[in-house]
């Protein structure tokens, strides 16, 4: 369980195939504090295992599912990446509860500054938009960010100077991926009152 309050901006080193799958080396620092090989760290919002472990850096395996589900397959060398260390029983919950689930992603149609703020509208599926209100949580590449407005095919969140200093989202471009988690509750509301389309996997 993560809370989408990013602790460190990392840099991709290198994705690489190998058998059965594929690996992703970040160079990092801060969430390496009490980190062990088996423990979980979210990157871009996706919740992965640490399966090696240097002093400036770590990797983490990722499955097929993943890269279908993600935009982690995107990912260059010396790309920058959102990274989280999981939340701790008796940590803080600054943003809300963030599963490392993605469930699809979405693309930055704009930004547009006001003031010091940063306006963002991310397109995303009519699967997704269903499930994201005015007002509500969404993990966009693992910040816990709070909607604005919810379009037929978009929506849009602001980012707060302090925000924009501490996340990778600025830094990309019109049309890039981003990764899409919506609030587990509302599905969890619609299974249990049985309409729309939710499918258990």
């Amino acid at each position: 369980m993560f809370t989408g309050i990013v602790e460190e901006i990392g840099t991709v080193e290198e994705l690489i195939e190998r058998a059965g799958g594929w690996s992703l080396s970040v160079s990092a620092q801060l969430v390496l504090d009490g980190t062990k090989p088996g423990d979980s760290l979210a990157v871009n919002g996706v919740c992965l295992t640490v399966t090696e472990l240097t002093a400036g850096n770590f990797v983490v395996g990722l499955s097929p599912e993943t890269l279908r589900r993600t935009n982690l397959g995107d990912l260059c060398r010396y790309d920058v990446v959102n990274l989280e260390r999981s939340l701790p029983a008796n940590g803080r919950v600054g943003g809300h509860f963030v599963q490392g689930h993605v469930d699809g992603t979405g693309m930055i149609r704009s930004f547009k500054p006001e003031g010091d703020s940063l306006w963002l509208t991310v397109e995303a599926l009519p699967e997704l938009i269903r499930y994201i209100v005015p007002k509500g949580y969404i993990a966009v590449d693992g910040v816990s960010l709070t909607v604005v407005d919810v379009l037929p095919d978009a929506f849009t969140f602001m980012l707060v100077a302090y925000t924009q200093q501490h996340i990778s989202l600025p830094r990309k471009p019109v049309g890039g991926r981003v990764n899409l988690e919506v609030d587990i509750l509302g599905k969890y509301v619609e299974k249990f009152i049985g309409v729309g389309n939710y499918v258990a996997r």
